[in-house]
């Protein structure tokens, strides 16, 4: 699992509250890499995933090419065909993963 997950810190930030389980869940393998989609990190932040894409973008300068990728339309289909969510929504655009350097880095933007 990532190092960097401190679910005590996490919680008293009054971010939704976490568990060993609940984490792993939302850790894929994609181009053999462990990464956590965009909106999964929105859900775990408090944020909508618009406005936390948004966050991302205002602190581009922070996330090389390696730190964040995009997922194809063949990969989020592959994606969503594993993970069974009965209130998926449609999506217009295909998510984005961070790997954890990644969200090291997202995580050092929201605590500033």
């Amino acid at each position: 699992m990532f190092a960097w997950f401190n679910i005590t810190d996490m919680e008293e930030k009054g971010m939704v509250p976490l568990n060993e389980e609940y984490l792993m869940s939302k850790i894929h393998i994609i181009r053999g890499v462990q990464v956590m989609l965009d909106f999964d990190l929105a859900d775990i932040y408090g944020y909508t995933t618009t406005r936390f894409n948004e966050q991302v973008k205002n602190n581009i300068e922070r996330f090389d090419d390696d730190f964040r990728f995009q997922l194809t339309e063949l990969e989020f289909k592959n994606l969503m065909s594993k993970i069974s969510i009965s209130s998926w929504g449609g999506k217009r655009k295909c998510p984005y993963a961070f790997t954890e350097l990644g969200i090291y880095s997202l995580m050092m933007a929201v605590n500033e």
